[in-house]
C-alpha cells in the first residue's frame, strides 16, 4: 500500500530536495524563468515520499495551493504551486513554501509542548498515587 504523508512532510521533501537549486539561482545565467519559481520533478519527489505521482500532483495543485494562495491588492494571485511560470512547469513558490513550511513547524510545537506537559503531569499523578 501507497503512503500518504502529511502536508508537513510533502512540504519539507520539496524544501529539502529543491533549496539548493532556489539559492544558487544566477541573476546573469538564469537557469528557470524565476528566481522564486522553482520547477519540481513531482515523480521523483512521489517517489522519494513513497507515494503515487498523481496523488502529489493533485494535493499540490487541488489542496494545497488553494489553501495557501493569495490575492495581492491588484487581485492577482500568488501561487503555491503554479502549473505553468514562464518555460517552466510545476513550479512551486519557493519563500511562499518556506512560510507555509515554518508556519506547519510551529503549530506542530504549540500543540506537542502542552501535550508533553499533561502526559509528564499523568506519569507524576501515576507514580504519586502508587507511591
Amino acid at each position: 500500500m501507497m503512503k500518504n504523508p502529511s502536508d508537513g512532510n510533502i512540504l519539507a521533501a520539496i524544501y529539502k530536495k529543491y533549496y539548493e537549486d532556489f539559492v544558487s539561482y544566477d541573476k546573469s545565467a538564469p537557469s528557470r524563468s524565476s528566481k522564486i519559481y522553482v520547477p519540481i520533478d513531482c515523480a521523483q519527489v512521489a517517489e522519494e515520499l513513497g507515494m503515487d505521482a498523481e496523488i502529489l500532483f493533485g494535493r499540490l495543485y487541488y489542496h494545497l495551493d488553494r489553501k495557501h494562495r493569495y490575492a495581492q491588492d491588484d487581485g492577482s494571485l500568488v501561487h503555491l504551486f503554479a502549473l505553468k511560470t514562464g518555460d517552466d512547469y510545476h513550479t512551486i513558490n519557493f519563500p511562499l513554501l518556506a512560510a507555509v513550511l515554518a508556519e506547519h513547524n510551529l503549530s506542530f510545537n504549540r500543540y506537542i509542548f502542552p501535550l508533553a506537559i499533561s502526559f509528564l503531569a499523568l506519569g507524576v499523578s501515576i507514580w504519586a498515587l502508587l507511591a
